[in-house]
């Protein structure tokens, strides 16, 4: 997976995916980022990259040259003739959902466009982005965080960065359930004990608990997620125990 982002502040972005996993899996080119500065390619003495928004209004604008001067950059390094998917990071986009980190995840290049300000010249947007993308329901001073936790979320997807690629198929979000909650040593830490079952070794068993678990955690703390899960009329039931107090959610299972 290549990573390739445009932004203001390149800085940001290295250190960010410079540590931990990412890092590692950098190393190892598992996965590779290239972040270009927009402001390099201003044409204005003072290299600024910004104006004020036509039509009045608080706060400023970044212009359309620089972006697109950047993202044709981009393309003549990597020796394309098509187009790129360029993710724009925007509180107006679709919401960023483990789906879609499966899906950038099958791509071999991905752009990110991180704005500033106001946002971005809308022209330049409707030539070269390709995603409208949100990681939330609030607004951030930048695209660099959103960015950064995109490229994590499908990092993990690609094979080889995950130590054990199993954790990536069966963590939070599979089939649409929550992780089962999770134990180490000790056995007992103040007076609670490790489920007995995962410590009888029997794989089936423990399976089973830990779908169930799964099911009865999603119904307590994200149970519209529910909605989209494949259940057995046994879990159904589960479902709706957990999440009895909520009877709007728990009729609709």
């Amino acid at each position: 997976m290549n990573y390739h982002v445009l932004t203001l502040f390149p800085e940001m972005i290295e250190q960010g995916l410079n540590t931990s996993i990412l890092g590692r899996a950098r190393e190892k080119n598992l996965i590779t980022l290239q972040t270009t500065n927009i402001r390099d390619f201003s044409t204005n003495k003072h290299l600024k990259v910004d104006d004020y928004p036509y039509g009045g209004g608080a706060g400023m604008v970044m212009q359309a040259e620089p972006v697109y001067k950047a993202y044709e950059h981009v393309k003549e390094q990597m020796g394309s003739e098509k187009p790129l998917r360029v993710i724009y990071l925007t509180p107006q986009g679709k919401v960023f959902t483990q789906e879609l980190a499966e899906e950038f995840a099958k791509e071999e290049n991905l752009v990110f466009l991180c704005g500033h300000y106001e946002g971005i010249d809308e022209r330049v947007l409707d030539r070269i982005v390709t995603d409208h993308v949100s990681i939330g329901d609030y607004v951030l001073t930048g695209g660099e965080l959103p960015s950064m936790v995109m490229m994590d979320a499908i990092s993990r997807l690609v094979p080889g960065v995950l130590n054990n690629d199993v954790s990536a198929e069966i963590e939070s979000f599979h089939d649409n359930l929550l992780e089962y909650p999770q134990y180490t040593r000790p056995e007992e830490f103040m007076g609670e004990k490790v489920p007995e079952v995962l410590l009888s070794g029997h794989h089936g068993n423990i399976d089973k608990w830990r779908r169930e678990q799964s099911v009865i955690r999603t119904a307590q703390r994200r149970p519209d997620l529910l909605k989209g899960a494949n259940l057995t009329d046994k879990e159904k039931r589960i479902a709706r125990e957990a999440c009895a107090g909520d009877v709007e959610e728990a009729t609709e299972i």
